[in-house]
């Protein structure tokens, strides 16, 4: 038996590795115990904004769900939602001040990062000027109100 924050009785591990599709346990890297509050960040700026706090316990709901945020959620994130990137960070004694470049898309970015390729930035510039946000907010409650009806 084990004492902490991992509780697993052998029974428990006995039961899920010898299902019929056995359940592997994992963990987080070794001497890295903050990987889940890295995890759980993205979670809250883009997952909990668009599913909410509810659990979802149909796995008929996993296609909608990943079909929503693959296409629709990922487009309007990445071409109309501007982020911060901190460019600079410096400690002042006790303080620490911390300086930001402009707000820009995720696509904005990659349009002026020198990695990319001219033929690339065609298709970035392509695929931005076939959307409208108006549409992409549209498609993605009608998908919301399909998947929550569904829920209920």
């Amino acid at each position: 038996m084990y004492y902490g924050s991992e509780f697993l009785n052998w029974h428990l591990v006995r039961y899920f590795q010898n299902h019929s599709q056995p359940i592997q346990f994992t963990r987080s890297r070794p001497s890295h115990s903050n990987d889940n509050a890295h995890v759980e960040q993205k979670n809250g700026s883009c997952v909990r904004q668009l599913f909410g706090y509810q659990r979802f316990d149909h796995p008929q709901l996993v296609r909608l769900m990943n079909d929503l945020y693959a296409n629709e959620f990922s487009l309007l994130n990445h071409f109309f939602c501007p982020t911060m990137k901190l460019c600079e960070k410096k400690r002042v004694g006790a303080k620490i001040i911390k300086k930001h470049a402009q707000p820009q898309t995720p696509a904005q970015r990659l349009m002026t990062h020198s990695a990319i390729s001219s033929q690339q930035k065609d298709n970035l510039k392509n695929i931005y000027n076939s959307l409208n946000p108006f549409t992409l907010r549209d498609s993605i409650q009608k998908k919301l109100k399909l998947i929550f009806e569904s829920v209920i």
